[in-house]
């Protein structure tokens, strides 16, 4: 960890005290030991042991309200979701999931298409436009219905959201998350109508299922069917989910998809706009695989340029720059002894900006770095992991870029894409790595 790794998180996490040995990182809050870790060996080492490295608990107890599903299970709870999710997210469901992502797409670019009827070319602001797309995606590959069906759900999440980024900025005194205040009453509300929406969607589904009529192949109704499958083959109901099981990870997949993907495209988009050679390689690509006709799985699949353009995006602007891991027992780590309680910092944009792996260019946008893949780029070494690695790598990652490639081909083909002089590049955390003040583009029709 060299001294701009280090000032960066003096400056951005307010530490008094630092300890470095080599790329790791020693500080406190409080009584608290806190690790951070940027060497890709130990990274590795920590999110392949789903046992002994598990995800952070305590603080406010309103967190769970929407920190919940998948994601925050550890040891034997993780592996019983995993088995009945991985169903749903089966390479073999990617195709299934394509004629929804290109009919979304199409929905975005008319709108756009509208704006250019009388002038050849137009400035917008994307993101809003990617915050519906991504949640009219997750609306139909989820649960079959439209955004408008979906968006009391999300109007819902985007504001419990809010509201628990606020509960994190502030200092958590127990037992205050059950005072009668305006915030905490507010969270309590939207957690009973989203349970009560999301129930709605599963009852109907299985009230269906009762009828004899068939599941639907979107993600409810493979999620469903495995975990009626898991029961049915143990002979027992706690081999199963919960209905209160099957909600959390419901709304698991509402917010990781839609957070994730969103900001990703947007990033795309601003490095193609910056970018204008690698624009001209990826779209002729696309003209080469893809013409007019509508995209397929093999298709996208053979966008090679397409998929080192997009490598080298999460690579700069990975969605989440810094994962969490906490030990509730002395640990030996490499050289590494750490008390019971220690929180350790895992900083992924740290490993995705060091030098010894990357080179003197690291700070470059050089999308031919990928160019024999990732592993020979990196090494073998755990260098590169915008999804994680090992078990607990994300579920939802052979969807997320096959759906980040099909939406950036049909934009590619009928625009230009150029920066605003209005742009301002900001990248700031909120839940994921975002465009702090908007992505201000100029689209000019091909």
């Amino acid at each position: 960890m060299n001294c701009e790794h280090i000032y960066l998180l003096l400056l951005t996490q307010k530490i008094s005290f630092v300890f470095c040995i080599g790329k790791n990182l020693f500080t406190w809050m409080g009584p608290t030991p806190i690790v951070h870790f940027s060497e890709p060996a130990l990274v590795k080492e920590i999110l392949s042991n789903v046992y002994q490295f598990h995800k952070p608990s305590g603080g406010n107890p309103l967190r769970k309200l929407l920190e919940t599903g998948l994601v925050n299970k550890d040891a034997d709870q993780w592996t019983k979701h995993r088995k009945i999710m991985n169903p749903a997210f089966h390479v073999e469901k990617l195709k299934h999931m394509v004629p929804a992502f290109y009919t979304c797409t199409a929905e975005m670019i008319n709108k756009w298409e509208d704006m250019l009827k009388t002038q050849s070319s137009c400035e917008l602001n994307i993101v809003p436009y990617f915050k519906r797309l991504t949640c009219d995606v997750i609306s139909r590959t989820a649960f079959g219905s439209s955004f408008e069906e979906g968006q009391r759900i999300f109007e819902l999440l985007i504001e419990q959201v809010d509201l628990l980024v606020k509960t994190r900025q502030s200092i958590y005194i127990p037992g205050t998350s059950w005072l009668p205040t305006k915030r905490n009453n507010r969270m309590r509300e939207i957690d009973r109508e989203l349970k009560t929406l999301i129930r709605s969607h599963i009852d109907n589904r299985i009230i269906a299922m009762e009828r004899g009529e068939g599941m639907k192949d979107d993600l409810l109704g493979i999620l469903l069917d495995s975990n009626f499958k898991a029961i049915k083959e143990q002979g027992n109901n706690n081999s199963g989910l919960t209905i209160d099981e099957i909600i959390e990870e419901c709304k698991f997949l509402y917010v990781g998809g839609h957070e994730t993907t969103l900001n990703f495209l947007v990033w795309s988009m601003v490095l193609l706009a910056q970018h204008t050679d690698w624009q001209d390689k990826a779209r002729d690509e696309v003209s080469q695989f893809i013409g007019d006709n509508i995209p397929d799985k093999d298709a996208l699949n053979r966008l090679k340029i397409l998929g080192m353009f997009i490598n080298e995006v999460l690579r700069l602007y990975p969605p989440a720059p810094m994962t969490q891991r906490m030990i509730h027992q002395e640990t030996k780590l490499g050289d590494i002894t750490l008390p019971a309680g220690s929180m350790l910092h895992l900083h992924i944009m740290l490993l995705h900006h060091d030098r010894d792996v990357w080179g003197d260019d690291v700070k470059e946008f050089k999308p031919e770095r990928f160019s024999d893949g990732v592993s020979k780029v990196t090494k073998g070494q755990a260098s590169y992991v915008p999804f994680g690695v090992g078990p607990r790598i994300c579920i939802a990652q052979n969807s997320t870029l096959m759906e980040a490639k099909l939406v950036l081909a049909m934009i590619l083909k009928r625009y230009r894409l150029e920066l605003s002089p209005s742009y301002t590049h900001a990248p700031h955390v909120y839940v994921t790595l975002e465009a702090q003040h908007g992505a201000h583009l100029i689209l000019h029709k091909l």
